[in-house]
């Protein structure tokens, strides 16, 4: 009888994460408001990889990526009920990712007398990279690590303001109307930036930046 009781929960509680998966991210954010904690937590499995990646990226420190990303949740947990479906909620989150991002980066400059581009140029040759997503790889014979390593030392060199819409675009694949809600930027200057930045890293990187982010190239500016 005991067996069957805990099947039947278990029958239960997979029956309800499926669920959950199907559900859209408004869906589960009103849950949430509701009073269903589990669609708060099916919300942060979903975008906890993309949230940071995209801070890792920005900011260049993988454990300063970590706490951006779980304070962004925090703010989620604490102000959910403040989305008023203007944008898209994935719209709204990376925009809190993003000013939180932003001001870590002024408070790194304000501790130590430098921006981060200078810290990681000062230490490029014994730099060692965490990485915590891959997944855009092409081609997994690739080493990977190494031009992980390379990827991240040029964003690092990138402006900031060139680098957030750069990994937005071509790293986490945003559109650019979503980008421009974001940043709060003008479309036509978001795609100027973006432009540029690649530019940049192209220079810096060569051929390889064009061979991991093929489909960018090939877009209309």
């Amino acid at each position: 009888m005991g067996t069957k009781v805990n099947l039947e929960r278990q029958t239960s509680a997979a029956t309800m994460q499926g669920n959950r998966t199907s559900l859209s991210d408004e869906e589960l954010l009103q849950l949430f408001i509701a009073g269903d904690e589990s669609a708060f937590v099916a919300l942060m499995r979903r975008y906890k990889d993309p949230i940071t990646n995209f801070t890792f990226r920005f900011v260049g420190n993988y454990d300063d990526a970590v706490d951006i990303a779980q304070e962004t949740f925090v703010r989620l947990y604490r102000f959910g009920n403040t989305f008023m479906g203007e944008v898209k909620f994935s719209t709204w989150l990376y925009t809190i990712a993003g000013n939180l991002a932003k001001s870590e980066l002024k408070r790194y400059r304000r501790r130590n007398g430098m921006s981060l581009k200078d810290a990681f140029s000062k230490h490029d040759e014994d730099q060692t990279w965490d990485v915590p997503d891959m997944s855009y790889m092409p081609d997994e014979r690739i080493d990977r690590t190494r031009i992980a390593q390379e990827v991240q030392k040029a964003l690092m060199s990138v402006s900031p303001s060139y680098r957030e819409m750069v990994v937005l675009r071509d790293i986490q694949q945003l559109t650019y109307e979503e980008i421009s809600v974001i940043t709060g930027t003008e479309l036509g200057t978001v795609k100027s930036r973006i432009n540029r930045g690649r530019v940049q890293l192209q220079a810096m990187l060569k051929d390889l930046y064009k061979e991991l982010f093929p489909q960018n190239f090939d877009e209309a500016p």
